[in-house]
């Protein structure tokens, strides 16, 4: 995998210290413009979260009150996507950067950039709410460059494409490419986000023809689901 020694140094200091909520001012406002543009940091962005993350796994989770998810839902996802998130139970880690804050100096070890192995194999469905829309992802740790798709239904609208996303805890969405024209394909999957597919959710949006100009989503999420076990 690429861990945060194959980034230059200062965007791995960068990322962290984005990821724990320390930056403020004009730090802060570049920091989010290299979340939008860069993919290269999105996937450093996505690996401090996952590590600071896994820091809260003994901590029993506690639910928080329905307005504070309704906030938090439309400031990472937008308005569009909240009630498809909190219909699945999509609900982030909010805690890890909270407690992460305080170990902050303690994790200066590398070595805890080294995620688990993917492990057996994993799958998805991402499913329109009105059955419109059917994706079926497989990924294989035999063959780890890319994602097994398979779209029993649906398709993507006239001089549009349909767009596949990869979200990690509270890291923005990781664009993953456009699905293929057929009905059965395979979509790569950079190194640095294996290590983050088996705790993801994806997601298909609906985006302009070649995909999302931005390296978000722009288009209306047409459905999501969280990868699992096999």
């Amino acid at each position: 995998m690429t861990g945060a020694g194959d980034h230059h140094e200062d965007d791995t200091v960068l990322a962290a210290e984005h990821v724990l909520g320390l930056l403020e001012g004009e730090d802060l406002a570049r920091a989010e413009r290299r979340l939008e543009s860069n993919a290269e940091y999105r996937a450093l962005h996505a690996l401090w979260t996952e590590d600071f993350t896994s820091l809260t796994d003994e901590i029993a989770p506690v639910t928080p009150p329905l307005r504070v998810r309704r906030a938090i839902d439309e400031r990472l996802f937008g308005a569009r996507r909240e009630g498809l998130l909190r219909r699945l139970g999509l609900w982030p880690a909010l805690s890890a950067a909270a407690l992460a804050a305080g170990t902050y100096l303690v994790v200066t070890n590398l070595d805890l950039m080294r995620s688990e192995p993917v492990g057996p194999g994993l799958r998805a469905e991402i499913a329109a709410e009105d059955g419109s829309l059917v994706v079926q992802v497989a990924y294989d740790p035999a063959d780890p460059d890319a994602l097994q798709i398979s779209r029993p239904s649906g398709a993507a609208a006239p001089g549009r494409a349909l767009e596949l996303w990869l979200i990690a805890g509270e890291a923005a969405p990781v664009s993953l490419g456009v699905l293929p024209e057929d009905r059965d394909g395979r979509v790569a999957v950079p190194e640095a986000l294996r290590p983050l597919l088996a705790q993801a959710v994806l997601a298909v949006s609906d985006e302009p023809e070649g995909g999302s100009p931005t390296g978000a989503p722009t288009g209306a999420v047409l459905g999501a689901g969280p990868v699992t076990t096999l």
